[in-house]
């Protein structure tokens, strides 16, 4: 490849908000980003796990700073996005899960996912977008699922939001694309994070990703770090309201 391909891939001059950036997929995304030139705003509900994980990018010569809010309160997000600057590239990462049959899903259950997950985004969408469409570039990415497209038992609210996730971006890609804004979504298959874990700790579960992933493995957080900046990327300018799956080839296989 050479120097001009490589160069669509440079990040530098851009400014990424990554939210859920203080552990696993969104650390690892977040620093994906930095190594490929961008400045990175890492996003998490708790200030002093954000500065830790700065201090280790900063260790390694990349640009970050730290902006701790939570996505689910609105007022909150307003008055911390008004006070970052221009966002070149709004990845939207942040989440969590409530795990019940149907019968025991309680109300506030339902809506702490939905609102992390799905109405997060909406709310940072629309106050990004403005400053995206003067620029006439920007790139609008959320963290989808296999759940996006697959469902599983005990999870309505996470299969709900991730469905919906999917959707958004896709409506958002068609109206923002006049403009010059891509969107898309990233669908993690099986990794080993913090969330995870207690799949991770079950025998049974993890046999059941050896045999089902073709790749017979959970992938590692840094995985998927060459999707986001792909999409995060000049290379990424004719992709727009797709959802690309980093799942080993989970999504292909009928076993």
């Amino acid at each position: 490849m050479n120097q001009a391909h490589l160069r669509k891939f440079d990040l530098t001059g851009r400014v990424a908000l990554v939210t859920g950036a203080s552990r696993g997929l969104g650390a690892a995304m977040s620093r994906g980003l930095a190594q490929a030139g961008a400045e990175v705003i890492l996003n998490g509900r708790d200030a002093a796990t954000l500065e830790a994980q700065a201090e280790k990018l900063r260790a390694e010569g990349l640009a970050c700073r730290v902006s701790a809010f939570d996505v689910t309160d609105g007022k909150a997000v307003e008055a911390a996005v008004a006070g970052l600057g221009p966002i070149d590239i709004l990845l939207h990462n942040a989440g969590n899960q409530h795990r019940a049959p149907i019968e025991e899903t309680t109300e506030a259950g339902w809506h702490s996912v939905i609102d992390t997950h799905l109405t997060a985004l909406w709310r940072l969408s629309r106050l990004v977008v403005p400053g995206m469409k003067q620029r006439r570039r920007g790139k609008v990415i959320a963290t989808g699922s296999l759940a996006s497209d697959l469902g599983r038992a005990t999870i309505t609210p996470y299969a709900s939001a991730k469905g919906g996730l999917k959707m958004f971006i896709r409506a958002l890609a068609v109206e923002l694309g006049p403009w010059n804004i891509q969107c898309n979504a990233i669908g993690p298959g099986w990794f080993d994070t913090e969330m995870n874990k207690p799949l991770l700790d079950n025998p049974e579960w993890l046999a059941m990703v050896q045999r089902r992933c073709p790749a017979g493995r959970y992938a590692q957080p840094e995985e998927i770090a060459g999707t986001a900046v792909f999409l995060a990327s000049g290379a990424s300018d004719f992709v727009s309201g797709q959802m690309l799956f980093v799942d080993g080839g989970v999504t292909a296989s009928m076993s």
